[in-house]
């Protein structure tokens, strides 16, 4: 396994595997790995010759009250997960490499950007796809592996390279749980105990709406409000959002068949999100 820091160098490693006629998978992430991303690794290593995997966390992501200075930075032991998982490469770059001076472009998708926490967290996602942008033209990957939890990222993201083009596969794999449902998450090393204990309220409040789903209960309203019901009986647990949407525009919808069913809410001073899509196997 390599590490690479810089851009150009990490181009020049996947032109040429793809010149061999490599098939090339990439998984961006921010660090603080777990078994989530770690499954995205496994999918890549399934599918494709030569995994890449980057660790760079994203300023451009994140508001000017929000974690970047505290989000876990934790290179060493990622980078030994990462070489258990037989990854190839690990892409490491610093702010200055992705974002040098004179640096203003940026990548927007309208609309959907707003939506979801587009709404909650402003100018987060133009972030997002900034970020994704320029990796994917660096790593320049046949397939990248993107993980559900982050449903509203992996909408965006899909509209951004259906809109521009990129010649990409974007795959979106299933979300990993703790064993009492709670999805795993590099923020859940931010909990208390306590915190820790009433973050599965989350996971309760979408299997509440899913068995209402499951009993005939189609109404986005009346799921929307057995989902909240739950989340307000919880103590210390704050909602943000609780939406049924198009799980590809991630409009609010009225029917809840085939729709995403996402939350966000502040569990202490940790904010959480997950989902369940009604309907699909």
């Amino acid at each position: 396994m390599l590490s690479i820091i810089s851009p150009s160098e990490m181009t020049a490693f996947t032109r040429r595997a793809r010149q061999a006629g490599k098939r090339v998978g990439f998984v961006p992430t921010m660090g603080a790995l777990h078994e989530g991303h770690l499954s995205l690794v496994r999918a890549a290593r399934a599918r494709c010759d030569v995994v890449v995997v980057s660790i760079f966390v994203n300023p451009k992501q994140f508001g000017p009250s929000e974690d970047f200075a505290k989000y876990p930075r934790t290179l060493e032991s990622d980078s030994a997960l990462l070489a258990q998982e037989k990854c190839d490469y690990i892409f490491c770059p610093s702010v200055e490499d992705m974002y040098p001076p004179g640096n203003t472009t940026a990548v927007i998708v309208e609309g959907i950007s707003d939506r979801l926490d587009g709404r909650s967290r402003p100018g987060h996602f133009y972030g997002v796809t900034t970020v994704v942008a320029k990796l994917f033209n660096i790593v320049q990957p046949d397939v990248a592996f993107f993980g559900q939890k982050d449903a509203a990222q992996a909408a965006i993201i899909r509209k951004m390279v259906h809109d521009l083009n990129f010649p990409v596969e974007i795959v979106v794999c299933p979300i990993v749980r703790e064993p009492d449902g709670l999805a795993m998450s590099s923020r859940n090393m931010y909990l208390t105990p306590e915190a820790r204990k009433r973050a599965i309220v989350l996971s309760r409040a979408l299997l509440r709406v899913q068995s209402l789903f499951e009993q005939g209960e189609r109404d986005s309203a009346r799921l929307v409000a057995a989902g909240e019901e739950v989340i307000a009986r919880e103590p210390g647990v704050r909602l943000d959002y609780f939406e049924v949407v198009n799980p590809d525009m991630l409009e609010n919808v009225s029917d809840a068949s085939g729709a995403l069913v996402a939350v966000a809410a502040h569990v202490g001073s940790t904010r959480l999100i997950d989902n369940i899509l009604l309907g699909r196997k």
